[in-house]
C-alpha cells in the first residue's frame, strides 16, 4: 500500500464527546510543531455545522447529516501527529570551473541545515561529491574542487559524516552526474567505490518514508536524460556500453521511492522562455551549458532554481527556495492516534472524521475499500488505536492543513460513525 501522507506542520483539533445535555463540542487548536490537542476547559467552540444521525440509526451514512443541535458533553485528550522524515540529496559537479559555486556550499549548507531544523522536521543531508580538507585536489592529472562541510552539520572538522549528514566520496563529472546519481545509489558496473565514477554506497542513508529532495549543483548539462533518469528499466548505461544503471527513480521497481520528488538545481540556464538560452557571468563569458534536462526536471516537480552566472548573489535566495520547498513538501503521517479518554472508554462505533471545510468523511471497512473516495478506516477493527486517511482524504487534507494554512482536521467522539 502507499504510504498515507499529510502536509507538514498541521493543525489537528482532538474532539472528545460523550452523550450529555447541555454542552455542544468543541475543539481548539494548539500551534507549533507537531504535538497537539484540545483544551480541557470546554469552554467556547461550540460548532454549528455539526450533525448527528436520526434518532434509531445504529450506524449511520455518508448522507446522514449530523444535527447541530445535538448535546455533548466533553472531555478533553491530547492527540500526537508524527512528522515523516525529509532526505534531501546534494550532487555538486567537482570541475575546476565549479569553484566558486563549492566555496559556496562549503560556507553555507550548515546555515541551510539551520533554517529547516527550525521547522522541527527530521531532516538528512546526504552530499555525492569529492571529500577533501585540501583544495583544489589533483584527480587523474586534472584539477577538481572537492566539498568539505564543517561541524555541526559534519561529524567531525575533517568533513566527516554526522548524525544528520553523510557524504558519498565520489568525483562527479560535469556532464555525468545524474549517471553518477543513479550507479552509486545501485552500486552497478561501473560506479563502485574505487572505481572512476564510483563512491561509497548511500542507499541505506535514505529514509523509506522520507520525502525526497534532489539539489543538482553545475555549469554543464547532463547527456542522461530526463526521461531515462527518471524511467531508465536498468541495465547498459545508453551513453557508455562498458557501464551499467539501475532502474530510473521512478522505474516501478523502486516502489514508490522517489514518488512525488522535487528537484532544485543551481545551473547555467539564462531564460525563463528558452532552455537553451545560457547565463552570462559577470566578465561575459558564458558556461558550458544552459542545461535544459534540468530546466526539464525543475520544471516537472516545480523545484527551485537559480543561475550559475550570479555567483555569491544567487546562494542565498538559492538555499532559502530549497529550504521552503523542503518544508512545503514535507509530510505528516496520516496515521492519527486514537486518544483515551480522561474517564470511561472510547466507543469505535461513534467515532467521526472531518476534514476542512466542514466536511465529515465516511468510515469505509479497510484500505482496500478506499477506492478513490475519500474515507477513513481503523488500525484494526476490533482494538482500534489509529484512525488512517484514505488516499484522497489525505490529498484533501494536504490541500488544506499545513504550514501558512488554516484548516485542521477534527477526530470527533460521541456520534455514531457515518459509514459509507
Amino acid at each position: 500500500m502507499r504510504p498515507i501522507l499529510l502536509a507538514s506542520a498541521a493543525l489537528l483539533a482532538i474532539l472528545v464527546a460523550g452523550c450529555a445535555e447541555g454542552d455542544k463540542p468543541f475543539g481548539t487548536v494548539v500551534d507549533g510543531g507537531f504535538d497537539i490537542g484540545a483544551d480541557s476547559s470546554g469552554a467556547d467552540g461550540g460548532d454549528t455545522n455539526l450533525v448527528l444521525p436520526e434518532a434509531g440509526d445504529d450506524t449511520g451514512t455518508s448522507d446522514t447529516p449530523l444535527d447541530p443541535d445535538a448535546s455533548c458533553a466533553s472531555t478533553s485528550v491530547e492527540g500526537k501527529a508524527e512528522p515523516l522524515p525529509v532526505d534531501i540529496i546534494w550532487v555538486v559537479d567537482n570541475s575546476s570551473s565549479m569553484q566558486p559555486a563549492v566555496a559556496a556550499i562549503n560556507a553555507g549548507l550548515n546555515d541551510f541545515a539551520a533554517s529547516i531544523s527550525t521547522k522541527k522536521l527530521d531532516y538528512k543531508v546526504i552530499m555525492l561529491a569529492l571529500r577533501s580538507k585540501t583544495t583544489p585536489i589533483t584527480v587523474g592529472g586534472g584539477t577538481r574542487y572537492p566539498v568539505c562541510i564543517p561541524p555541526p552539520l559534519a561529524g567531525d572538522s575533517n568533513c566527516g559524516n554526522g548524525a544528520r549528514f553523510f557524504q558519498s566520496h565520489v568525483d562527479i563529472k560535469s556532464t555525468q552526474p545524474l549517471e553518477q546519481f543513479l550507479g552509486t545509489l545501485g552500486q552497478t558496473n561501473g560506479y563502485k567505490v574505487g572505481e572512476t565514477r564510483g563512491g561509497d554506497p548511500w542507499a541505506t542513508e535514505l529514509r523509506p518514508a522520507a520525502t525526497k529532495t534532489i539539489v543538482m549543483v553545475t555549469d554543464d548539462e547532463s547527456r542522461l536524460s530526463a526521461s531515462d533518469f527518471e524511467n531508465f528499466p536498468g541495465g547498459v548505461n545508453p551513453n557508455n556500453g562498458s557501464l551499467e544503471l539501475p532502474p530510473g527513480v521512478l522505474h516501478p521497481s523502486r516502489k514508490g521511492q522517489f514518488a512525488g520528488y522535487t528537484f532544485a538545481a543551481l545551473y547555467g540556464w539564462g531564460s525563463e522562455t528558452s532552455p537553451s538560452t545560457r547565463c552570462t557571468y559577470t566578465d561575459g563569458t558564458q558556461p558550458p551549458s544552459s542545461g535544459p534536462t534540468y530546466t526539464t526536471l525543475v520544471t516537472k516537480t516545480k523545484g527551485p532554481r537559480a543561475k550559475i552566472c550570479d555567483g555569491a548573489a544567487a546562494w542565498k535566495a538559492f538555499f532559502d527556495a530549497i529550504a521552503t520547498a523542503v518544508v512545503k513538501t514535507s509530510k505528516l503521517a496520516c496515521e492519527i492516534p486514537l486518544p483515551t479518554p480522561a474517564s470511561g472508554t472510547l466507543d469505535p462505533s461513534k467515532v467521526n472524521v472531518r476534514i476542512p471545510v466542514d466536511k465529515t468523511i465516511p468510515k469505509v471497512a479497510d484500505a482496500t475499500a478506499c477506492g478513490t473516495g475519500e474515507g477513513w478506516y481503523y488500525d484494526n477493527e476490533l482494538t482500534p488505536t489509529k484512525v488512517i486517511l484514505c488516499p484522497a482524504a489525505c490529498d484533501a487534507a494536504n490541500a488544506a492543513v499545513g504550514v501558512d494554512k488554516p484548516g485542521k482536521i477534527e477526530i470527533l467522539f460521541g456520534c455514531k460513525t457515518l459509514i459509507k
